[in-house]
């Protein structure tokens, strides 16, 4: 009988899969996700998005010391930073990437609503020093939004995602299987939303993300529910299993956030989180996306579902 997955940390899980599953495309496997992976580090005090529209804009300026608090507890859905984050289990993030306005710098930061503190090609470093200690973790990049950023910008950012990691980034025509990319020397999965992407081998284009928009967990299982019912994506795909609210509720409930929502309600969506299944059915789940990595069991939850594909390759 093969052996099922080990129960001692998150930290090496792919690394300690058993051999039965080595040759299951990754897209197969379900895998656990950072939903706005970077908005832990927000800062508070940076402008607004120049996509926030011109009444919002005008808002937080006269009433900037009421609206920024409000931002930041509604935008910030991690805690934990990107290191910790591997080490809990996390294999896939969601970046939101942009150029500051009026920056005369080419730096870039992650986003949302506001900016954060670390900018991108320091967090990505970080990111590459992680994966060379653990040769067989493979994680999922997924950069979207790019707002501010020229044609120019593109690609020079594009160039320095090729010199921070080098031969470890995955081209798009590989083997994803644990054996395949071990074999490769291939550890990230990179999905770069933009055309400027086209011409660039070791980029990969969007990973459908199936997003409920709405603040009730019973609505977003109910949205999930209903994209299963439709069937997966070929290859990758995020359902999300985060939750978010619209100006108006977040206007009418100011003593409430992002946070405090989730962790009430994360036990409706813990029960069904537990009922789902990898593999390659039409109803079956990969990239499985949350808020407050650390604060529930996502990861653990997320990663156990693997055993049912060793039970399923033994009957």
């Amino acid at each position: 009988m093969a052996p099922a997955l080990k129960s001692d940390g998150n930290n090496e899980w792919k690394k300690n899969l058993p051999e039965e599953l080595w040759d299951i495309p990754l897209t197969n496997l379900t895998i656990p996700g950072s939903h706005d992976a970077m908005s832990y580090c927000l800062d508070i005090t940076s402008p607004l998005l120049r996509s926030e529209s011109d009444s919002f804009r005008l808002l937080d300026r006269v009433f900037y010391c009421f609206t920024r608090p409000i931002i930041f507890k509604w935008a910030t859905t991690q805690v934990k930073n990107i290191v910790q984050q591997l080490q809990a289990g996390v294999r896939y993030f969601d970046l939101r990437i942009a150029h500051k306005q009026n920056d005369m710098s080419h730096d870039l930061y992650f986003t949302h609503v506001i900016y954060t503190q670390v900018t991108v090609v320091e967090t990505l470093n970080t990111v590459a020093t992680w994966l060379s200690a653990h040769p067989k973790e493979i994680i999922i990049l997924s950069c979207s939004h790019f707002e501010g950023l020229s044609e120019k910008l593109h690609e020079e950012f594009i160039y320095s995602l090729k010199k921070i990691f080098g031969s470890k980034l995955c081209p798009s025509n590989a083997d994803v299987t644990l054996r395949g990319l071990w074999s490769s020397g291939y550890q990230v999965v990179l999905s770069y939303e933009d055309q400027a992407a086209a011409c660039h081998k070791e980029l990969w284009p969007e990973v459908p993300y199936w997003w409920a928009n709405t603040a009730d967990a019973e609505e977003l299982i109910q949205y999930l529910d209903s994209q299963k019912h439709l069937g997966r994506p070929d290859g990758f795909f995020v359902a999300g299993l985060n939750l978010t609210a619209e100006r108006c509720f977040i206007a009418s409930n100011p003593h409430v956030s992002l946070q405090t929502i989730t962790l009430e309600q994360w036990e409706c969506v813990r029960r069904w989180l537990e009922d789902q299944k990898p593999g390659a059915a039409s109803t079956s789940l990969n990239i499985i996306a949350g808020d407050f990595i650390g604060l529930i069991p996502l990861c653990s939850i997320i990663i156990a579902l693997n055993n049912l594909l060793l039970k399923h390759r033994r009957t």
